[in-house]
């Protein structure tokens, strides 16, 4: 079985925040395969189906983003899904927006959420695809924290969403590719 994870916070105020971006992926995912999310197990929301030939479990945790290891490392130690049999989808800062890159393995780059994951597993070798939602415009202010903050619990401007909209549909057929093909093959094809 595969673990598909994308990470988000639950609820309605926060669906079209960029820091849900990962959550978007995995929706737009389960509609194309008609997964649906019926279920509640180990903190999040799941969804279990067969594509490619492989049984998968689709999951959307719900905990904050910053805690989505509560999720993650719980669903994991359940169904015995090894390392390279989880993939985790999420939003990156330090990509352009729209941009999208799928990784066999590497550290937090800053995503709490990550870190969570990265702590719960005890590892961080498992695939991933990080999904660009730019930068925000200031440096170096006092408050550049808080900015950052604030601005992936922002939503995406009309202009933003006119950008993630098409690469959203993009990230479900990576998906695809690395179940069909592996992950090697989705890399190649969709960085």
């Amino acid at each position: 079985m595969k673990l598909i994870v994308g990470l988000g916070n639950p609820g309605r105020a926060y669906t079209h925040n960029r820091h849900n971006v990962g959550f978007r992926c995995l929706d737009c995912f389960a509609r194309r395969h008609s997964i649906s999310f019926k279920r509640q197990q180990c903190q999040a929301r799941i969804g279990v189906g067969k594509v490619a030939g492989k049984n998968l479990l689709l999951a959307r945790p719900l905990t904050s983003v910053n805690l989505s290891g509560r999720a993650v490392g719980p669903l994991v130690r359940k169904f015995n899904i090894p390392l390279n049999g989880l993939l985790v989808v999420y939003d990156d800062l330090d990509l352009p927006l729209g941009k999208i890159r799928l990784r066999l393995s590497g550290g937090p780059g800053g995503h709490n959420g990550m870190k969570s994951i990265i702590s719960a597993l005890g590892s961080q070798d498992f695939p991933r695809i990080r999904v660009g939602i730019g930068h925000p415009q200031v440096e170096e202010l006092p408050n550049y924290e808080d900015i950052v903050v604030n601005y992936v619990l922002g939503d995406f401007s009309p202009q933003e969403e006119e950008v993630i909209k098409p690469v959203i549909v993009k990230v479900a057929e990576a998906i695809d590719c690395v179940l069909s093909q592996g992950m090697e093959t989705a890399m190649n094809r969709f960085n």
